[in-house]
């Protein structure tokens, strides 16, 4: 929403908004391009009345400015529609979808395109930091969208996504979330069906080879052609040393075509890159350009985002929420420090964790942190003190000041600790930050 509000401002229109809790990044975002955010949801956010009211799909009935809107009839559209209509149309949309990694990947395509020279637009839910805001409208045909299956509005139970209408799709993975408002995995790929449906047939669909939820949901029909990244056995595959992590071979259906050389880690931000190159050598760019381009690419906020560094000890934020994400997070952060010491620290916020859905695979996916902490936050009505004991060295907090206590008592140089929340946190990480620096006596150091 925020970046719906950016790119409505670049249009030329007068932009105001209102939410329970605007935080940085995109708070700070609209606050740079002079948009007010008004706290709450009070009807006096909405006098005088405004021209159009674009509703996020967070407001359900009953909200204070959603019955007043409606009592008011005050013209309203959701974001994805006013997307759209006012945006996408005529535009060549290149859409990334999936469970993980839409954000770094949409960013990809989009700095690829920019560096080709394109000047795309884009719309992405994250602050890519080669631009430095997430969303604008560009100066080609080509615009770049990170592609959510949550539902688009109180009034419109579809897919947001199902409004972009893309020319070329990414389809990175896709396991189960979003357990309020999807029942099972099925119900997830019907939407995905759905999306696949209104791709043309001149268009281009790049899947991850490796997902069977996603051959399940071509098999339901598909009439664009497909190119698969990833394994063994995809058409885009990336090869690479140990040695040599942050740079890897690009291949393409079994010849050497590209090279990266980059500063990210991790197994999945290459496959993450093999998609965003396949994706924009369909809008034209070279694979040799592309690859070239990522070697600038510095990827997104809160994506293992490093916040500062205390003492040698060094504080991450991420946005992972999902056990998968989770454990592709803290792979990455051991292949980039090696056998120093982690410590992640967790809350499990999303709606789909308040559920309890993953509480079987929460433990497994932490296993390769030296230390887990857990924050119990007010709204989560099952314990995390069942997963801490199934973990060698856990512990859980309910009170925020208790935890960070205990990380700036126990913490010693060389440590990494990996903030995990998809929410602002409580600022964690700079009240973290701040307490390392101002701890007494002296951090102690392991013998």
């Amino acid at each position: 929403m925020a970046g719906i509000a950016v790119l409505a401002k670049q249009q030329g229109h007068t932009v105001t908004g209102s939410d329970a809790a605007a935080y940085p990044p995109m708070s700070t975002q609209l606050e740079a391009q002079g948009i007010t955010v008004g706290a709450g949801y009070s009807p006096d956010h909405l006098r005088p009345a405004p021209d159009c009211v674009v509703i996020g799909n967070a407001l359900s009935r009953g909200n204070p400015a959603v019955e007043y809107v409606l009592n008011q009839g005050l013209p309203y559209i959701s974001g994805p529609q006013w997307l759209a209509e006012h945006i996408l149309a005529k535009r060549w949309v290149l859409a990334v979808a999936g469970t993980h990694g839409k954000t770094t990947t949409a960013s990809m395509v989009a700095w690829i395109l920019e560096q080709a020279g394109l000047q795309p637009g884009f719309l992405i839910g994250g602050i890519p930091e080669n631009f430095g805001l997430s969303a604008r409208l560009g100066e080609s045909p080509f615009f770049v969208v990170e592609a959510d299956e949550y539902d688009t509005a109180f009034f419109d139970k579809r897919s947001k996504f199902l409004h972009y209408r893309p020319r070329t799709l990414i389809l990175n993975n896709l396991e189960f979330d979003h357990a309020d408002i999807f029942p099972d995995l099925a119900a997830i790929q019907k939407q995905f069906h759905h999306l696949v449906r209104t791709v043309p047939e001149q268009g281009l669909i790049i899947r991850n080879h490796q997902a069977q939820s996603l051959s399940e949901v071509l098999a339901q029909g598909c009439w664009t052609p497909v190119e698969s990244f990833a394994g063994t056995q995809g058409d885009w595959q990336a090869k690479s040393s140990e040695s040599e992590s942050n740079q890897f071979e690009v291949w393409f259906r079994g010849q050497p075509a590209g090279e990266v050389k980059w500063e990210l880690f991790g197994h999945h931000n290459m496959e993450n890159a093999l998609a965003a190159i396949a994706c924009t050598r369909h809008a034209g760019v070279p694979i040799t350009q592309a690859g070239e381009a990522l070697t600038s690419f510095k990827s997104v906020k809160r994506r293992l985002e490093l916040r500062g560094v205390v003492r040698g000890i060094h504080v991450y934020d991420d946005f992972a929420h999902h056990p998968t994400a989770i454990a592709v997070t803290l792979a990455a952060l051991r292949q980039q420090v090696g056998k120093k010491r982690i410590i992640a620290v967790l809350e499990p916020r999303s709606n789909t964790m308040r559920l309890g859905v993953h509480r079987d695979t929460l433990a497994a996916s932490l296993q390769a942190a030296e230390e887990v902490i857990f924050y119990q936050p007010e709204q989560l009505n099952w314990s995390l003190t069942p997963i801490a004991e199934a973990l060698p060295k856990a512990h859980v907090f309910d009170k925020l000041d208790e935890l960070i206590n205990h990380l700036v008592t126990t913490v010693t140089p060389d440590d990494h600790i990996l903030i995990m929340s998809n929410g602002d946190f409580q600022n964690l990480h700079q009240r973290l930050l701040t307490a390392l620096s101002t701890s007494t006596p002296p951090i102690l150091h392991r013998s």
